[in-house]
Formats: C-alpha cells, structure tokens, sequence
C-alpha cells in the first residue's frame, strides 16, 4: 500500500510542477527558475511508472472458449494455494467449475492430428511425428544438410494421412557481419542473413509429406513455380479436402496476386488472379487470405481491385464471384486472425468505420451477397472494439477502449450486442487515468487542399490557455505500414506525449495520405513509388493549417520525432522544410531506402534498378545539405533491420557538410531499444531532454508585442 502512495505522490508532484511552470509562462517561455534538469528528474517516476512498471498498460482478459460454445476456460491463481487452477465458466449463468481436464476448446491444435493420435514435433530443423498411444517417433522430413533450409505452415490434411509445408530456403540470401557483445577487446564476429532490396530473397516451395500406408515419408512437391527474382506466399492450406492444396501466391513486389489450386501430384489451376500498378497486397498482409464456404464449393476473401477493401466470394472453379460488401467504405480488417462467418445464419462479420477512420466497429453482412451493411457495436459506444468469437457465434469477449478511456471487457450476445457481465474493468488502471489525463486528447481534421482533408489527433497542457501561443511537437510516422491517428487506449505513445504535454507543449500526431487509413485504395497508394516527399509535404502543410485556424499554436518552436518510417519522415521534415520545423529527433530511420530490406521496401518502391528517381526523391540522405534546425539521431549498434550502416551514412555526409547534428548509440540494443535495464526511460528521457533544451516549452502571449 505504501509503495503504492508514494507511486501516486510522485506522479501528483509531477503534475503539480507542470502546472506551476505553465502558470508561469512569459513569453521566453517557461521560466528559467527552473531548470531542464530539475524538469527531467521530476519526470523520471512518470516515466518510470510508464515503462518499467507498466502502470498504463491495461489488463488483458485471457479465456478460450470450449468448443461447444457453452462456457469459456480461464487459468486463475486459487486463492487459498496460490497455485494456478483452470476454471469453466458457464456462459449464459457465469457459474464457475474447476476444469476436469476434458474440456475441448475451441481453437484446435494444429499440431495434432484430426484423430488426436498424433503430435508433429520440431526437431532441430526437422520434423517428427510422434504416436501418443505408443510413443513411437518418426521422422517427417529429413534435416537439410543446409543450415539455411526450413520448414513451416505445417498442417494436417483433413484425413489425416498427409502433411502440408512450406521449404523455405534461404542459402542465397547475403550474410551480413554483426560484431558480437562477448569479449570487449577481442569481439566475435556473427552473421546474420539480410535480404536488402534487390539482392536474393527466399526461395520457397510447396511439399506435401505422406504420413502413412507404403509411401510414408515420401515428399510431393507441387507444381507451384516463381521467376527467378523470386516471391512469397500468403495463405497455403487444404481446401477442406485431402487431395488439393490452395496456394496464394504473390510476385515479388506483391504487385500480382494469384489463388492457385493443386492436384496433389498433378497439375495446378489458377482461381483468380488480380494485379495493380502498385501493389494488391500491402505489408499488413490484411488482404492475403481465404475462407472456404459450403463444403469447398467456394470462398471468401478481401481485395481492394475495385478502390476499396471489400468481400467477395469465388466459386472453387473461378467461374463465379460475388462482392458482398458494396459501397465506398473499407474493411478495416478481419473480425479476428481469421475471418468470423457464420454460415448456419449466412452472415460474414467484420471490423469497418465508414463515417470516421480513427475508430473501429464491428459490422456484418449476408453471405448470400444481398449488401446490407449492419453495424453490430452500439452506437452509443464511440471509439476501438475486438471480439473474440464463440465457435457458434453467439457470444463474444468484447473488449471496448478510446484514446482517453482504458479498456473494459465484457461478455455480449451476437448479434444483439447485449452485455451479460463484465470481465475485466481495469479499475485500478482507471483511477490512474483520471489523475494522469488532465486534458483529453482530441480529434480534428485540416483540410490541407480541396481535395484532401487528413486526421490529426492532439494533446494540450494541463494548464492551457488559449489566449497563449504554445510550441507544437509532432509525432510522425507517415509511412504505409500505421496510422498513428487511433482512438484506441495506448495508441502511437500517447502516455509519453501525455507526459510532453505537460512540460508546456502541444502535442500533434497526423496521418497523411498514404498511411493505411480506410479511406479508399487512392488514398493508401498515393505513396507509391517514392516514400517521403508526399508524407513531406503533407504534414508541413496540416502543421500551417493547424496554426492557420488555432491562434495558440507557435510557428517559431515546432519539432517533429518518429521511430522506423517516422524516423525516415523527421529527417526529411527537417531538411525539406526548414523553415516549419526548428528541432527533429529520428529514432531509427532510414536514410538510405535502397540499404533497408527487400520485404517491404520493395513493396512500395520497387528497386532503384526500376525506379532509381523514386529512390533518389525519397532517401533523406540526398537532402541533408537542407538542414538549418537542431537534430538528434538515435539508434541501436544491434539493430538487424534499420541496420547501423544504414544510418552512419547519413552521419558521414552531414559531417561532411559540417552540419551541427547530434548523435546517440545505445550499444547492442535492436530496433525497439529495449533490451538492458533502465533503456526504455533513457531514450524516452533523451528525448525529452534534448526538446527542453532545444524549442522552450511553456505559453507565450499570442501577440509578439510587449505585454
């Protein structure tokens, strides 16, 4: 209980020095009384509080329901032995059991056998299958004399007599030489694959193992080719039969998209196919995969080929599909890993927000294909929703947050919505909320053309005055991966923006055309070809519309920070836009896009063999000469991604500019900076050093005239 107080005290003590220095404000800013240093060590315990005792983050409610739909499994700690019990509750009456050890869930194993008498085990690089009746092990797949060679999708064929994988083999794929942290003087040297854009990636293939009968360990290989520069694949599994496979195969620069159906041991059909100038499926993958309906007659899957992200259904043959979601709005995403369908009352459910893209509902429609939108989630309830479905889809966990408020779960009825109870409230993390969230954050739109109105979300002091100017510190990432405009609990840092916020600055995030909001497929791939100027552009032109119609935002003092792509999106601000931003902090970027891997970047560039202009518009690097404002650059020596090279080139030619720039390292740590203690308040602390030293916090009086 002490512990506790003195937690609270710390934070109230922040809070309670935050709002004397803005009261203080003149208009140098905040006064000097109090100096950064004083400011960074009465931030140290709300931070602390943040990172290393998780006291923002919200409690999860972890259950699986059985498979009968009746109840749903718990593992609890007993409160007499403190030992960890397994509980049933009841679904409709909430009477609990302890669980007898025969309860089928719902989520199978897919490891195990559809007649439950047999395990696949890994073994080394290997598989085995083991007999649980007799304990017998038996190789599945030999292990490859090619340390670079392995196996995954594993599964079982319906019958139970074959064994579905994927080869992965990554010989080809270049070693990169990282030094090892062991001896200080005398470091081991390690080598680590990294596919770079345009080098060799992965070459994958189809197998199909038999399990038992004469052919046992025998190993078919389908027909399933790709070009010599090679691809991926989304979705391989059995099309509830044990005689084809259904492989989604995806070109090189997921620019062509095919559904592919295999005879095992004969020949291959294509189902469908769709292809796009830029790209049909992006780094989310939330396009790629199917749902089978009726037996195997036909499918389900989501596309974007007509300019939005929609349902559809195909036949097994290819001859007929159906769109099942028409109107101009986006799926969001799948109502759960995989596709929610209930086909005993023909519904299809998903996660859509038609009217606003910051937040996320749940919806349905027929799978008849008649396309009647019906939205599930209350209208009452504004904000981020998840479900987790019974098998029979009548009940679902419902879990319900915004920016402001911490999650509640309950259990509700589908489809009425109705609430049977609550199964985590999350009251302690609420009480916590209230005293750390003075202001809410808000939500606002700018119309930056005629054309194009983004999301912002922002964050003001505790103390705010309206009637004062404020320094605006933007959050960007800006890059097709996120958005970081959500309104949803814990979204895009938002308990350590909350913390900026009261050291006397406003705090704005803004999502550009490009990142992946439901606004339609123009808007998502307005980017392509070239990362960087668009986002650029557009986040410089929301930050003059922002101090265009609110008189408290300050031009003068304006930085910018990201991480990964936003770290990419702060360099190119600072050296294409000097004049709009004073200070840029990168975490982790990408200066060099043609260093970073081939997965993605290839994705929406391409390789600069075939887009060398796209590569040179992007790259920060070929702008640093720009730089006029203070800048900080943070990464890890051990990341394995945005690898260190990729940055110190950057480094090099800023140097070689004589640009003043500053420079952090944190030895051996990867691309979050996470690893050693202490790390994740350091780097959280370094910016918030090098933001009060560099653009003064605190209000000044809107008109620059002596007061």
């Amino acid at each position: 209980m002490r512990t506790h107080m003195m937690r609270r005290f710390h934070v109230s003590a922040f809070f309670l020095l935050a709002a004397t220095l803005v009261a203080l404000g003149t208009n140098k800013g905040f006064t000097q009384s109090v100096s950064t240093a004083d400011l960074l060590e009465r931030s140290r315990p709300r931070l602390e509080a943040i990172y290393e005792r998780g006291e923002m983050r919200a409690k999860p409610f972890r259950a699986e329901w059985l498979l009968d739909s009746s109840g749903y499994l718990v593992r609890e700690l007993d409160e007499e032995t403190g030992k960890a019990i397994r509980v049933v509750y009841d679904a409709a009456s909430g009477k609990q059991r302890i669980a007898d050890g025969n309860e089928q869930v719902g989520v199978s194993n897919h490891l195990l056998s559809p007649d439950g008498t047999k395990r696949l085990q890994k073994d080394g690089r290997s598989w085995n299958v083991l007999d649980l009746q007799s304990g017998e092990k038996r190789k599945l797949t030999a292990e490859s004399m090619q340390p670079d060679v392995s196996y995954q999708d594993i599964s079982w064929s319906p019958d139970g007599q074959r064994v579905l994988f994927v080869e992965s083999d990554s010989s080809e794929v270049r070693l990169r030489n990282v030094l090892v942290p062991d001896d200080p003087s005398y470091p081991s040297v390690q080598q680590n694959q990294f596919a770079r854009v345009g080098t060799k990636i992965p070459k994958l293939r189809v197998g199909v193992v038999d399990v038992i009968g004469d052919d046992a360990g025998s190993i078919t290989w389908l027909a399933i080719e790709f070009p010599e520069d090679g691809g991926y694949l989304g979705e391989v599994s059995w099309p509830e039969n044990s005689a084809e496979v259904l492989v989604e195969r995806l070109s090189r620069f997921r620019d062509k998209r095919e559904v592919l159906l295999a005879k095992v041991g004969g020949p291959v059909f294509p189902i469908f196919e769709e292809t796009n100038e830029a790209w049909a499926v992006g780094s989310h993958g939330i396009n790629s995969g199917i749902q089978w309906l009726d037996g195997g007659k036909r499918f389900l899957f989501l596309s974007e080929k007509d300019g939005w992200r929609q349902a559809f259904t195909i036949t097994g043959d290819g001859k007929m599909i159906q769109l099942l979601t028409p109107g101009e709005y986006d799926i969001i995403d799948r109502a759960a890993p995989g596709d929610v369908v209930d086909e005993a009352n023909g519904w299809y459910y998903f996660y859509a927000s038609p009217e606003n893209g910051t937040q996320r509902y749940l919806h349905r429609v027929p799978l008849d294909g008649s396309g009647t939108l019906e939205r599930i989630t209350p209208g009452d309830q504004p904000g981020w929703h998840e479900y987790q479905f019974s098998p029979d889809r009548k009940w679902a966990f419902h879990t319900y947050s915004t920016l402001n408020t911490p999650p509640v779960v309950d259990l509700v009825t589908i489809p009425e919505h109705r609430s049977i109870r609550t199964l985590e409230e999350n009251s302690e993390l609420r009480a916590r909320a209230d005293e750390v969230i003075a202001r809410p954050a808000e939500f606002i739109q700018l119309q930056i053309t005629k054309d194009v109105t983004v999301d912002a979300s922002m964050i003001k002091p505790r103390d705010f005055d309206e009637t004062k100017r404020y320094p605006v510190f933007v959050y960007v990432y800006g890059e097709p991966y996120l958005q970081t405009v959500l309104d949803r609990w814990g979204a895009a840092q938002v308990d350590f923006h909350r913390t900026i916020a009261d050291l006397g600055y406003i705090v704005v995030s803004i999502d550009n055309r490009g990142t992946p909001s439901p606004k339609g497929a123009a808007w998502r791939r307005s980017i392509f070809g070239s990362l960087g100027p668009l986002s650029t552009e557009e986040q410089a032109a929301a930050i003059q519309e922002l101090a265009r119609t609110r008189s408290y935002v300050d031009l003068s003092r304006v930085g910018i920070w990201g991480w990964s792509g936003g770290g990419s999106n702060t360099l190119n601000a600072l050296f294409r836009k000097p004049d709009v931003y004073q200070l840029g902090i990168a975490v982790v970027p990408k200066p060099q896009p043609h260093l970073y891997n081939a997965w993605f970047q290839e994705i929406y560039m391409r390789t600069p063999e075939v887009n060398a202009d796209g590569y040179a518009r992007s790259a920060p690097l070929g702008f640093a000469d720009g730089l006029k404002g203070k800048l900080l650059i943070v990464t890890g020596s051990g990341e394995t991604n945005t690898h260190i090279q990729i940055i110190e080139g950057l480094v090099d030619r800023l140097i070689e500019l004589g640009k003043p720039f500053d420079y952090m390292v944190y030895p051996n740590r990867d691309h979050g900076l996470r690893e050693g203690k202490g790390t994740e308040v350091h780097v959280r602390m370094l910016i918030t050093r090098y933001l009060l030293e560099n653009l003064p916090p605190g209000p000044m009086p809107t008109s620059s005239s002596p007061q």
